[in-house]
């Protein structure tokens, strides 16, 4: 599938898979942010702008949400998390997840002090055996850190995705000692368009209660939610995001990308079609007997093992990657909205020059 709204790449772009962070914004968010440029609006949220954004989320997710936007994802995560854990508290997580492994503590940061508790699991999703452990692991023993929340991310750090009846599996975990549940959704839109699942089945009916809705990576500018299904904590909520900078004065410039991003499924449309390129490479690659594939691109994220001297090839080449970051080999293509069939050809094309 093609976005037919996205311009055709730089030779630069078109070599860049190193994130989807990388990728520019849709060009519907854009002209919402000029359009909102026009004339006075109330500062702080208070603006009709953002009321509507929070009306498309209630619609999205079928039931009344609260909505925190804030200005990028660690924000989104850490705040969620210091309003679902006490400074004693832990938060359960995958070893492999972001929270735990890229954000320089801000979660310990802005909990006063909880601890990550990492858990195994293939693919980097929670195994259930773990985590029906570990949620009650010296729970009530003053001298451990107390079992309080899990964090999941969806999709995953390596592109896996988890299936409508593992969320399940994992809520009733969660819920039945009584410990809260957030999703790392940075690229939920990923997750929803793979699964074909409703984002309500995918989030609070599975006993979510904060979601990180991402959507920097998905097509927007600076913009980034926390959906609030269980409104109880949407007052404190609100007083940490003030007291961490994250209450944007013209928070319109931040609503008016949501809002562009929740019109006529662009968010969907987005992620289905970052999820496409990375299906194509797949394929592609399957057919290169140099090359070894690490697991499904269930998303828009594929690990695969290299022979060196493609690696050193198309780095000169000038594609840009993740290269030798796991282990000796192992690179990370990640594609995005603005990713071209014709760029996946490409470089599927200098991977089989390279590997001679």
């Amino acid at each position: 599938m093609s976005n037919s709204t996205t311009a055709a790449p730089t030779p630069a772009a078109a070599r860049t898979f190193s994130s989807d962070n990388a990728a520019g914004a849709s060009p519907e968010i854009v002209d919402a942010v000029v359009r909102a440029a026009s004339g006075p609006a109330s500062p702080y949220g208070s603006d009709g702008i953002t009321a509507g954004v929070r009306g498309k989320l209630s619609e999205i997710f079928e039931r009344d949400v609260d909505l925190l936007i804030v200005s990028t994802g660690s924000a989104a995560n850490a705040l969620s998390l210091a309003a679902l854990t006490p400074p004693w508290g832990s938060v359960l997580c995958h070893r492999d997840s972001h929270i735990n492994n890229d954000e320089c503590g801000a979660p310990e940061f802005y909990t006063a002090g909880a601890k990550l508790v990492p858990l195994g699991g293939d693919d980097a999703k929670i195994d259930a055996d773990e985590l029906r452990a570990a949620v009650r692991n010296k729970a009530g023993d003053v001298h451990s850190v107390e079992p309080s929340v899990v964090s999941l991310t969806q999709a995953t750090e390596t592109g896996s995705v988890y299936s409508l009846d593992e969320l399940r599996t994992l809520g009733s975990i969660v819920k039945e000692p009584g410990l809260r549940f957030h999703m790392d959704g940075a690229r939920f839109a990923g997750a929803v368009a793979a699964l074909g699942a409703s984002p309500a089945e995918l989030t609070w009916k599975a006993g979510v209660d904060l979601l990180s809705f991402g959507a920097t990576k998905n097509g927007t500018m600076t913009a980034e939610a926390i959906v609030v299904f269980d409104r109880s904590l949407t007052a404190e909520l609100g007083f940490r995001a003030k007291r961490a900078g994250q209450l944007a004065s013209k928070m319109r410039f931040h609503a008016a990308q949501l809002d562009a991003y929740l019109t006529d499924d662009l968010w969907l449309r987005n992620a289905t079609h970052a999820n496409a390129m990375a299906a194509r490479l797949q394929d592609g690659v399957k057919a290169i007997p140099e090359v070894d594939l690490l697991g499904a691109a269930e998303a828009n994220i594929l690990f695969c093992r290299l022979p060196q001297q493609v690696t050193e090839g198309l780095l000169a080449d000038g594609y840009t990657f993740y290269h030798d970051r796991w282990e000796p080999g192992v690179v990370r293509f990640v594609t995005s909205f603005a990713t071209t069939p014709q760029s996946i050809d490409d470089l599927l094309q200098d991977i089989r020059r390279h590997a001679g």
